[in-house]
């Protein structure tokens, strides 16, 4: 089976989230099983174009409204990812280092996308599905139905993966010319509250749709900043599917960012010796237990409850404890949680922007992983943290109730609350608190968890077996 994967990112060429570790890695276990999986996104200037080698496939032109533009896809050469890797470059528009944040990002999706279906549409032997990623590349199960130009695409199975429902990307009907010429009986399936939806289009005009996680899919019917009501209508072709974690890159007895490698059988050893390289490189107490948050400093994560739950802990349950915080986001949270670095007694720190190795050796070397959002879709950190032996704080939400369960309950090993306020944050960190005395416990809690599957496998096979079905 031939799967061409479209998305904003992947990686190890762009990534600004869980996206992007989703379509770095669900290719390559396809491929395992068997399929020809590929990838197409956009051609950034990031590193890793500079440092491969590519092979120009195809060029072509299309419109954007009454512009016109030039595009070239290119080939990774050696398939280093595992995978057909195919970067498609748009001069002006997709030439650049960021993924986001730019003012004409509708533009540069919207032709992205048409791109793409120009590309496509070249081809000899069309692929048996096309399956895009978030609101970046939903607008094309749309144009495959109901661009006149796209027509001979509109008996390919399309699924449509939503990653975060909160972002749904949307645009003024004033640049509906962005659209290639389009069936205009059709202007319902666009339009959700006056504006054109790309997400809504894509849950509306995609053969199947799918989330991160099954509770993910039940939270977007009651809070899915609008949608409700579709997800509602929709809901027989939507399905949830887990996702996976990457176990050539997260696995703690080869990590290539750590140096002190360990199983679950000397779990122990190896968690002691790289909490004190973390202890010792950020003036921690190793004898306390290390509590870490990795992550966005945003509303979303509840990372602006982190200040006040990190006072409170102390005042409350004595200095007993480290925290550690890696992220970036919102300037008020990143100014408090700086701010704090100056009542620290051994036992706070703060690094304001992301580091991948340092991230790795925080999994390996913590105690406890904080993870009190707000929302999560699916949640990949805690899984990572798990495969490193470190035990989950999570709230009830999403992703986070079907992977992490309570220690009071049967099988359980981790520690969940049920609201993100200070308060119930707090609790868990006094539960944790108590967890880690009972060393035996505590230690049989780390082993349990490093055994846990949370590998692409099954979810890589459930993805293939809805091709199959559609």
């Amino acid at each position: 089976m031939e799967i061409l994967h479209v998305a904003a990112e992947c990686y190890p060429v762009a990534k600004a989230g869980g996206l992007g570790d989703v379509v770095g890695a669900l290719p390559r276990f396809q491929a395992e099983l068997g399929h020809n999986a590929k990838v197409v996104m956009p051609m950034y200037r990031t590193e890793y174009l500079y440092s491969h080698h590519w092979e120009v496939v195809h060029k072509g032109g299309a419109n954007l409204g009454h512009r016109w533009f030039d595009y070239t896809v290119i080939k990774e050469s050696t398939s280093a990812q595992g995978f057909d890797l195919y970067l498609l470059d748009i001069h002006g528009l997709l030439d650049r280092e960021k993924i986001y944040g730019y003012e004409d990002d509708v533009e540069r999706f919207c032709a992205f996308q048409i791109a793409v279906l120009s590309w496509i549409n070249a081809w000899d032997t069309l692929p048996h599905v096309i399956h895009v990623h978030d609101h970046h590349t939903a607008l094309i199960p749309f144009m495959m139905k109901h661009c006149f130009g796209f027509k001979r695409l509109e008996g390919v199975p399309s699924v449509l993966t939503i990653h975060n429902a909160q972002y749904q990307g949307s645009f003024s009907w004033d640049k509906t010319m962005y659209i290639p010429h389009w069936d205009s009986w059709k202007r319902g399936l666009l339009e959700w509250n006056g504006s054109i939806n790309p997400l809504a289009a894509g849950i509306r005009c995609a053969w199947n749709v799918t989330t991160v996680s099954n509770t993910y899919l039940n939270e977007m019917k009651i809070s899915s900043n609008g949608l409700e009501s579709l997800f509602e209508y929709e809901k027989g072709k939507c399905s949830g599917i887990i996702n996976g974690i990457d176990y050539q890159v997260w696995d703690s007895s080869h990590d290539t960012y750590i140096t002190n490698h360990f199983t679950a059988s000397d779990v122990e050893v190896g968690k002691e010796k790289n909490k004190a390289l973390l202890c010792e490189r950020f003036n921690l107490d190793p004898q306390k237990p290390l509590f870490v948050f990795i992550g966005r400093l945003v509303g979303e994560k509840a990372a602006d409850l982190l200040p006040q739950v990190i006072n409170d802990s102390f005042r409350y349950l004595g200095r007993k404890m480290n925290f550690l915080i890696l992220g970036s986001g919102e300037r008020n949270v990143e100014e408090k949680l700086v701010h704090l670095k100056s009542i620290s007694m051994k036992d706070y720190e703060v690094y304001i922007g992301y580091n991948e190795s340092l991230s790795h050796l925080m999994y390996a070397g913590a105690d406890f992983l904080l993870m009190p959002s707000r929302v999560e879709p699916c949640g990949l950190n805690q899984m990572y943290a798990m495969r490193y032996g470190t035990i989950p704080l999570v709230r009830n939400t999403g992703g986070l109730v079907d992977t992490v369960i309570d220690v009071d309950n049967q099988d359980g090993y981790g520690i969940t609350f049920n609201d993100a306020t200070v308060g119930d944050i707090t609790h868990a960190i006094y539960r944790a608190l108590e967890l880690y005395t009972q060393i035996e416990v505590f230690r049989s809690l780390q082993k349990k968890t490093m055994k846990l599957d949370f590998s692409w496998n099954q979810s890589a096979q459930q993805y293939v077996d809805l091709y199959h079905n559609m």
